[in-house]
């Protein structure tokens, strides 16, 4: 009798041991778990940081490419004085560069408004590659018909403003003063959209990279 009793009790000693090292797993998972939770919640928070300030580039850049599309495609402008068979008159359509320009920045105005909606869903989705990604590569294909388009019309107004004497070009920017400054300012307009393009592709190669 008192051998089984040895018995009994060493057999409950060692199941009590394998119950304390079965557990102690458990409860040592538990920060670990806690730790990937938190970090994956961090890291939605900022992805969803950057596409709510890419939509706000987004609406910046529709409100500059609209304007230099509008400033160059109502540049214009007809002297005061004129003879019977001549009318001294500047417009946008009298040199194609700028009629490229018009051409061009109404394109990206309706690509831009239609990017709008895949960077909402970024912000919806902050987890989300697909949108990400179709939005990164067409950025970077407006941002260089944007800077063609600025860059041959920055070219011409130089030219307007200061002229070329090897070339025979004449500056006429003292006659058609107001035609002058619209076109720069449209020019100058279509520059900063491109600089918003850049920050957009820049933040999208960010929330890509940290996928």
């Amino acid at each position: 009798m008192e051998k089984s009793h040895e018995s009994t009790t060493i057999e409950m000693g060692e199941s009590s041991k394998l119950e304390r090292r079965g557990k102690a797993p458990l409860l040592g998972s538990t920060p670990a778990i806690s730790a990937v939770v938190g970090h994956d919640k961090g890291a939605g928070n900022s992805k969803r940081g950057i596409a709510i300030f890419d939509l706000i580039l987004r609406i910046a850049a529709v409100a500059t490419s609209i304007g230099a599309a509008v400033g160059m495609g109502t540049a214009g402008e007809t002297l005061p004085f004129f003879t019977q068979f001549f009318q001294f008159e500047a417009g946008y359509d009298d040199l194609p560069t700028f009629t490229f320009f018009v051409v061009a920045m109404s394109i990206v105005v309706g690509y831009l408004v239609l990017s709008i909606p895949f960077s909402i869903v970024c912000i919806a989705r902050s987890h989300a590659v697909v949108p990400r990604l179709l939005l990164i590569i067409f950025d970077t294909a407006f941002v260089t018909l944007t800077t063609a388009a600025a860059g041959a019309s920055a070219a011409i107004v130089y030219l307007a403003h200061n002229g070329n004497q090897d070339a025979n070009w004449l500056a006429f920017c003292n006659q058609f003063g107001d035609f002058c400054q619209t076109t720069s300012g449209a020019v100058v307009a279509a520059f900063v959209t491109v600089v918003i393009f850049l920050l957009m592709v820049l933040l999208s190669a960010i929330a890509l990279k940290r996928h």
